[in-house]
């Protein structure tokens, strides 16, 4: 019997990653196919292939949006898609698999040639890369935050007493946690691009664009620069073989750290700066008709790939400014994000009889990942019904986000869903923030009661 080996990750590690080797468990059972998956989720790496089950594998999935070290599959027939193609297609995926030709000890060579040419292409893709970046740099985010949070248990000014208790957290949190976050998210973006030589490059362009005031949008492109720079360098750097163990160790991040370092300081820094200042300033300053359209669109790109490319630029963006000490879009941003499945959850229970059983038992099962701000828990219904279920989330979480806005929300936590909503002073304006996410979770369940055909009339359609 054929093996076939499956490894998924997304950038958060949170909900995409287990989804995918769920629904790609179900199918090769279904199929009767020998799978093993392996998941590079938020604890950690699980089911860590061998090298003697990669050797033995007829085919490769890499279902994933961050780094999975590829390079162990140099020779192997890959089938790479995005993690979200796991969820919708594990069935097509797993056929391609199987469709793939084993390497041959004859055409070896001209596989790793391929994977090799495959792995470049895929080192060229800048959502890939930054995503890498996040999803190192969330960790960070979320201890940090939370720490922070913790900190105001104590009263919002608590830790500015030198020895005392919420002294020390804001010190882990504030500190140390948040200081590590551009420089984390800059390296390991640079790590994506080149590997290990570009990670020490990386990690001091984001220390730099941190140090300058240039924020998270100067780490990403200390992280770019210093990312292509070494890759630039390892490419064209020839020595002869027996010096070649000095290029990742010392050329390389000699030279790539010192060219970075040097664009940040003299070229790329202050301008950035000035962006990023700007950028604070605006958004301190909004208006109520400019807070409520900005909500409005942070909380529709929430909703309308639910976990994908759009709903992480919204996440990342007001990540990003919680090191600015602006925090209103993250409050927009995590309600937002909370609706779908809440919203999904409620019409199951309203519109009992649109809902099959097994929706209804997704609905129960969404409704815990919405209270823990996972979106992706909208993902099967959107996957089944996506022209109701998709108009009806944006909107639904479109007028929470507006609504936070407009109520002044923020929240200094950057994940948790309710489990950080008790914590005090971690959000502002507690009792009309809770209101938001209610009344968006409400008309995204209206609107696709409205909209949802009976289960009959689908049946018989």
């Amino acid at each position: 019997m054929k093996k076939i080996l499956a490894v998924t990750a997304c950038p958060t590690g949170v909900a995409h990653t287990y989804m995918a080797a769920e629904s790609l468990i179900k199918a090769a059972k279904e199929k009767n196919i020998a799978l093993k998956v392996e998941t590079r989720g938020a604890v950690g790496v699980e089911n860590e292939f061998t090298e003697q089950e990669i050797a033995e594998a007829h085919a490769i999935i890499v279902a994933a949006d961050t780094d999975v070290l590829e390079g162990r599959f140099l020779g192997k027939p890959v089938v790479k898609v995005a993690v979200a193609q796991a969820i919708k297609n594990p069935a097509g995926l797993l056929e391609q698999a199987l469709a793939k030709q084993a390497a041959s000890p004859d055409d070896y060579a001209k596989q790793v040639e391929q994977s090799k040419s495959d792995r470049s292409a895929t080192r060229s893709g800048p959502y890939k890369h930054l995503m890498t970046g996040v999803s190192h740099m969330l960790p960070l985010v979320v201890a940090g935050g939370l720490l922070i949070a913790l900190s105001f248990v104590f009263g919002i000014e608590a830790f500015k007493v030198k020895g005392t208790f919420a002294a020390a957290l804001m010190q882990i949190g504030g500190s140390s946690a948040f200081a590590l976050m551009v420089p984390v998210l800059a390296g390991f973006i640079s790590f994506s691009i080149a590997e290990k030589p570009g990670l020490a490059p990386g990690l001091i362009g984001g220390m730099l664009a941190s140090s300058i005031g240039a924020g998270f949008l100067g780490g990403i492109l200390a992280g770019f620069l210093a990312g292509y720079t070494s890759l630039f360098l390892k490419k064209y750097i020839k020595l002869p073989r027996n010096l070649e163990g000095l290029k990742p160790i010392l050329l390389i991040p000699l030279l790539a750290s010192a060219f970075t370092g040097l664009m940040m300081i003299y070229i790329i820094g202050d301008p950035v700066k000035g962006i990023m200042d700007g950028l604070t300033a605006w958004l301190t300053g909004l208006g109520t008709t400019n807070a409520v359209l900005l909500g409005l669109l942070l909380g529709a790109m929430m909703a309308f790939d639910m976990g994908g490319p759009v709903n992480k630029a919204a996440y990342t963006f007001a990540v990003g400014l919680l090191a600015s000490n602006v925090f209103g879009p993250m409050a927009a941003v995590m309600a937002a994000g909370m609706t779908p499945p809440l919203g999904l959850w409620l019409a199951t229970v309203l519109a009992k009889n649109k809902f099959t059983k097994e929706e209804k038992d997704a609905g129960n099962a969404a409704a815990v990942l919405g209270i823990s701000f996972i979106t992706e828990g909208a993902i099967p219904f959107a996957a089944s019904d996506p022209f109701r279920v998709i108009p009806s989330a944006m909107v639904g979480s479109a007028i929470t986000g507006a609504l936070s806005m407009a109520f002044g929300a923020t929240l200094r936590a950057p994940h948790g869903g309710i489990f950080v909503l008790p914590i005090p002073n971690a959000v502002g304006h507690l009792a009309l923030y809770t209101l938001a996410i209610v009344i968006g979770t409400v008309v995204t369940a209206a609107m696709l009661s409205f909209l949802k055909k009976p289960v009959e009339q689908r049946i018989q359609s």
